[in-house]
């Protein structure tokens, strides 16, 4: 059975159905039903509120600035950066905490408080973190080193940033609170 359905077609519309016949070689009603049977099945994602995090996240994929790593080779990235004892590798150190230190410039204008940075780094895939307080946090990290890793790039990272932190480790999250800095 077949059901017709008319459709009215702004410009933006008109230009894109037009775009997608030429490339997929399709007619209009073929295109039509392929949109909306796409649609439908990816409607949460096309209707969520994606924010100004997803678009920035997007942009810095697309620009290189960062790149997608399957979490499987970060924790094994991390795992051979230490020794026999679980002590990072020097190099590997100073190097991480350049681009720590980098951040901290860079987060300086763009993050006001702490649970904006560490939203951003649990949708980032870093970390998950649940509010405690105002301003305490629990933070779990999937993996001892990722721990250890993401502790110390935070603590760096929010040098510049308008308060103190204050880390409280536990056996497997961490305890974050922002306090007001001693300046």
């Amino acid at each position: 059975m077949t059901d017709r359905v008319t459709v009215s077609l702004d410009e933006d519309a008109r230009a894109a159905l037009d775009a997608l016949v030429h490339d997929t070689g399709e007619g209009q009603s073929e295109v039509v039903r392929r949109a909306l049977a796409f649609y439908a099945a990816n409607f949460e994602a096309a209707t969520a509120d994606a924010g100004a995090n997803l678009e920035e996240y997007h942009q810095m994929l697309s620009s290189g600035e960062h790149v997608l790593l399957d979490v499987d080779f970060l924790h094994c990235f991390l795992e051979y950066v230490t020794d026999a004892e679980g002590d990072p590798n020097p190099d590997f150190l100073e190097e991480a905490d350049r681009v720590s230190d980098y951040h901290a410039r860079e987060y300086e204008n763009r993050f006001s408080d702490l649970g904006e940075l560490l939203d951003w780094l649990s949708f980032c895939g870093f970390l998950t973190v649940r509010r405690a307080d105002d301003d305490t946090y629990h933070v779990v990290f999937p993996s001892e080193s990722m721990k250890w890793f993401m502790t110390r790039f935070i603590e760096r990272s929010t040098a510049s940033l308008p308060f103190d932190l204050r880390i409280e480790p536990g056996v497997s999250k961490v305890l974050m609170t922002e306090v007001p800095s001693a300046e």
